[in-house]
């Protein structure tokens, strides 16, 4: 199956996001493939055996969102610099959403911008962070807040990939799948309610199926102006979390999970959710073992930590919030009293 990028409102870019078997890939130029040690001990080999270019060369960086920095981009630059990388290289994200985000990064500053190409190894940066050019690093500030929108000149998904990947790294990649199913489509919500998660052919669909929803709104906002703000749906809470537990804690997935949980509070307190429809939410989530629950210890730093939010300005929040299951709403504005009201709910007292 092919599932086109077509950016032409934007800068007339368009690539194909390839899901199927990886097929041989043949480069007439330099390609430095950035993976970590947990992937490469998998997949290295697989990936070597369809792999043929002018110059060859590997670069594995540490495993984990506590090594997506600065620091890590230049480990990778160094490298580049090193084996003497032109502007007609290329580089291969070869891992899940961390090497996606970096190796992206990396390509958009080495020479102002070189070629680079996603080959995503966990679900969820198959069903959402390979898709759409999103790149960057985390800071002590925040999730993603130093970064690019550089779109790559390819992705491959390939399935078989996950079959070693772990259940808890799985169920992160559904919290992504389970975010574009309540944003915009009720009956793909539906049949994941109901649907064996474990099955190839219902996880080929739902990638296949998530990724479609993707590209219909990178599509149309490729720089997250409008509709593709609601892709965030989630992180505004989850962000958070995973910046008060230093990205140690948590998964991204399970953060999201926690942060939609919150951002379903908020909806229904707003009465734009019935109670009913969270709770089905929560109970996909749960189905899966992600986490649904977070004790925050200090309600006014948490909620501090909205403002560092890439979609807050001029001193307002906008929050990405359900209106009903399968459609959304942006809201800004709202009074600081009702947000911290659904925070209490959170409270390590609340909690306990």
């Amino acid at each position: 199956m092919i599932v086109p990028i077509e950016l032409v409102q934007t800068q007339n870019i368009t690539y194909d996001i390839t899901i199927d078997t990886l097929p041989k890939l043949n480069f007439d130029t330099s390609v430095v493939v950035v993976t970590n040690p947990t992937v490469a001990k998998y997949h290295l080999d697989t990936l070597l055996s369809k792999l043929s270019a002018a110059q060859l060369h590997v670069v594995s960086v540490p495993d984990g969102e506590a090594y997506k920095t600065l620091q890590t981009v230049e480990e990778i630059l160094n490298e580049c610099f090193e084996h003497k990388l032109d502007r007609k290289s290329l580089l291969i994200a070869f891992g899940g959403g961390v090497i996606g985000d970096m190796t992206g990064f990396s390509a958009s500053l080495y020479q102002r911008g070189i070629d680079f190409i996603q080959i995503p190894t966990t679900l969820l940066s198959q069903v959402d962070a390979s898709v759409g050019g999103k790149t960057g690093v985390n800071n002590a500030y925040g999730k993603n807040l130093i970064g690019a929108f550089y779109q790559p000149k390819a992705v491959y998904i390939d399935p078989a990939f996950l079959k070693t990947l772990p259940r808890r790294e799985f169920a992160a990649g559904v919290a992504e799948v389970v975010k574009m199913a309540v944003m915009f489509d009720k009956a793909f919500f539906h049949y994941l309610e109901g649907a064996d998660l474990t099955d190839i052919d219902t996880i080929k669909e739902m990638i296949a199926k998530s990724v479609s929803l993707k590209a219909w709104v990178v599509n149309q906002d490729e720089k997250e102006a409008g509709i593709r703000a609601v892709l965030n749906y989630g992180h505004t809470f989850g962000h958070v979390v995973e910046n008060e537990t230093n990205y140690t804690t948590y998964l991204h997935g399970e953060a999201v999970a926690i942060g939609m949980v919150m951002a379903n509070a908020l909806a229904v307190e707003l009465g734009l959710l019935t109670q009913e429809e969270a709770d089905a939410v929560k109970a996909l989530l749960l189905s899966v073992n992600l986490p649904t629950e977070y004790a925050i210890k200090d309600i006014d730093d948490f909620y501090e930590h909205f403002f560092l939010d890439k979609k807050s300005a001029k001193g307002s929040i906008k929050f990405i919030l359900p209106n009903s299951l399968g459609n959304y709403k942006m809201v800004s504005d709202i009074d600081e009293y009702i947000v911290k009201k659904v925070l209490h709910k959170f409270g390590e007292e609340a909690c306990s």
